[in-house]
């Protein structure tokens, strides 16, 4: 199919509002994306008609409500090609997702002296959880160091594999860089040692195919909010035979067998890791958002964005006294960069008074900054409805900004 924006963008109603008198430009898409028309209307569906709690009831409506938030789980089961659908865990996002795996199969398979190798390209949700598990079990967390570029150095990374790490966690897509890392010899490299893997997600699940059968990776985590889905839905993923392994993380509804004052078993996947009441309509409206990515198709998402980001690389790189951080050969849709003598925060608050959204700071990735010897950075971060002539705006917008300061 043709790539039809301009249908596109008339599926984001919040497109057509404007910012300080001006039209809105988002590019901060690697923070959040922006909501779909459909996911918006399976929201209101199912709290103006169908709001019921789930898995519980037998009346009509609690039935209805549980059979399409079990369909979501299926989608999603497809989505990334798992084995099974009850290896699909739904959570409140990337990080609580990440923190499932390091305190149920961290507090149960890691010892003294252990290593978890993690990389200088992590988000703090994916550094943070490890710290807290490996000084509780007498672990190490040892980094991965990465190149100039912004590439993991895999000469490096084959030196610190060993017998004593039993973990390994690196995103896919670096959200401050866009780097691309190589996850699926990574993975195989850390399996040979014995090592089980988990893949932040959260940056690619909706720029690209995770295939977790392809790639063998143990654990798989992401986030709704990134696929044009509800905020406060998350997924992970893990291979039946490690969930089946590991104790539960939360304890209440729904995750129990039998309870009794003297003992409580436990229920099957993947409800064991699914205590309480979930976020059901953001589930369901889930569904939503990633039959919109199937609709539009990954390839030619892909595509798409490739664009943008070669020619914003193109035009950007035409500032004077603009530096971009983070130049992989294999990129995502995400330019990080700093301007000579402004400071980014200053930077992003003139462009918000010409309507362009981007991200500034650190991007929850402090010792990625400290890598390159900066505090902080501007980002901007493409989608699905971005477009050239918005890239021109934000060209024209540095060009504006660096006359102010």
């Amino acid at each position: 199919m043709s790539y039809d924006i301009e249908k596109i963008r008339k599926d984001f109603p919040e497109l057509d509002r404007t910012v300080h008198g001006k039209p809105l430009i988002y590019l901060d898409n690697a923070a959040s994306t922006l909501k779909c028309q459909p996911v918006i209307d399976a929201l209101n569906l199912h709290y103006s008609l169908e709001a019921a709690n789930i898995h519980r009831g037998v009346h009509y409506l609690s039935e209805a409500g549980t059979m399409k938030y079990e369909e979501t789980r299926k989608s999603i089961q497809n989505f990334i090609n798992a084995k099974n659908d009850f290896e699909i865990i739904f959570t409140k996002g990337t990080t609580e997702s990440i923190n499932l795996v390091a305190q149920s199969y961290g507090r149960e398979f890691l010892n003294e002296g252990d290593i978890i190798l993690l990389t200088t390209l992590e988000h703090h949700s994916n550094i943070v959880p490890w710290q807290m598990i490996a000084e509780e079990k007498g672990a190490k967390v040892i980094e991965v160091p990465i190149n100039d570029l912004g590439e993991i150095d895999l000469d490096a990374y084959e030196k610190l594999l060993s017998d004593k790490v039993k973990i390994v966690a690196t995103n896919h897509i670096s959200n401050s860089l866009g780097t691309i890392n190589p996850i699926k010899k990574m993975i195989s490299m850390a399996h040979d040692v014995g090592a089980v893997f988990l893949v932040d997600a959260a940056q690619s699940i909706a720029h690209e195919v995770v295939d977790v059968l392809d790639l063998d990776c143990d654990f798989l985590a992401f986030s709704s909010h990134k696929m044009f889905g509800p905020t406060g839905v998350g997924i992970l993923y893990g291979k039946e035979e490690l969930l089946n392994k590991m104790p539960p993380y939360q304890g209440g509804g729904d995750m129990i067998d039998v309870v009794t004052f003297e003992k409580t078993t436990y229920n099957d996947l993947p409800h064991k890791f699914e205590a309480g009441t979930p976020h059901i309509a953001g589930v369901i409206a889930l569904k939503a958002a990633i039959d919109y990515i199937q609709e539009i198709g990954l390839t030619a998402i892909k595509e798409y964005e490739e664009k943008l980001l070669n020619y914003a690389t193109e035009q950007i790189q035409t500032i004077e006294g603009l530096k971009i951080i983070g130049t992989s050969k294999h990129k995502a849709s995400v330019i990080s960069f700093v301007i000579e003598g402004a400071h980014p925060h200053d930077i992003g608050t003139l462009l918000d008074r010409q309507g362009i959204a981007v991200r500034t700071g650190h991007h929850c990735t402090q010792p990625l900054m400290k890598r390159f010897n900066i505090p902080a950075t501007a980002r901007a971060s493409f989608s699905i409805y971005n477009t050239v002539e918005e890239i021109d705006a934000l060209i024209a917008g540095i060009h504006k900004t660096k006359e102010f300061l």
